[in-house]
């Protein structure tokens, strides 16, 4: 496996290697295993259209993108209820 050289500030480095140092991993071997510990936004899109169709076999659950829009709408409303107390 080759190295590659990624510049980040040297504060995100210094956190980065201490996190790493109190889990007992050199900083390239936490970096590679967090990396494969995250998901692509491919991989986000296929497990959240498996966990719909799931919803679906389940209970029906399927709103179109209208209903999808007026869930999102009433969330954020009541986040910001939340939030305002």
């Amino acid at each position: 496996m080759s190295d590659a050289n990624i510049r980040i500030p040297a504060e995100a480095r210094d956190r980065l290697a201490e996190i790493a140092a109190e889990e007992g991993l050199s900083l390239r071997a936490y970096l590679a295993r967090l990396a494969e510990s995250l998901l692509t936004p491919a991989e986000r899109a296929e497990r959240a259209e498996k966990a719909r169709a799931v919803l679906r076999e389940w209970n029906g659950y399927d709103p179109d993108a209208g209903e999808q829009a007026e869930l999102d709408t009433e969330l954020d409303r009541r986040m910001a209820e939340a939030g305002a107390t």
